[in-house]
């Protein structure tokens, strides 16, 4: 389904959800929900390095009120033909809502059509809840890396899961 401007919508719980690419002037407000979705939050400046050139993501918005409520984004990084998800975010608020799947399934579409045949990406080992997101779409482990990321609790280190979706 699209609306007038071409632009994907889907439905969702009887809302209106509407794909949209990220600008810089979309940081400040994605920030907010990336700093409540991590325990070790992108700066903004690392947010604003990855928005164009081979970076690609979109924010996920529900469109019936005004203003429009942003409820997840995505970021990836298109190289040759291979992409990696650099970050997904999910509101805590519009969590367990198949939001995530929505945005995952929409990263995966754009890197297919700019011709990607291989999409990696890692997650805390800890978190099972992607985990289990990824591999529903398809995505086999591939390898781990040790001790990759500060714990969410400030002490010590947790791996890093790494995984890949063959197009």
């Amino acid at each position: 389904m699209a609306n007038n401007n071409d632009e994907p919508v889907i439905k969702n719980m009887n809302n209106s959800l509407t794909f949209t690419p990220i600008t810089p002037a979309d940081i400040k407000p994605l920030m907010l929900i990336e700093d409540q979705c991590h325990s070790h939050p992108w700066s903004e400046k690392t947010f604003s390095s990855c928005i164009g050139g081979r970076y690609f993501g979109e924010k996920l918005s529900e469109t019936l009120n005004e203003p429009h409520n942003v409820v997840g984004f995505y970021i990836g990084e298109h190289v040759i033909d291979e992409a990696t998800l650099m970050d997904i975010c999910v509101s805590p608020d519009n969590q367990g809502k198949g939001l995530g799947k929505k945005l995952l399934t929409q990263f995966i579409n754009q890197a297919k059509t700019q011709g990607v045949v291989k999409i990696w990406l890692e997650v805390r080992a800890k978190n099972i809840t992607a985990q289990m997101l990824y591999m529903n779409v398809g995505f086999i482990e591939t390898g781990r890396r040790t001790g990759y990321y500060p714990s969410a609790r400030g002490f010590g280190y947790e791996d890093a899961i790494v995984m890949c979706l063959t197009c």
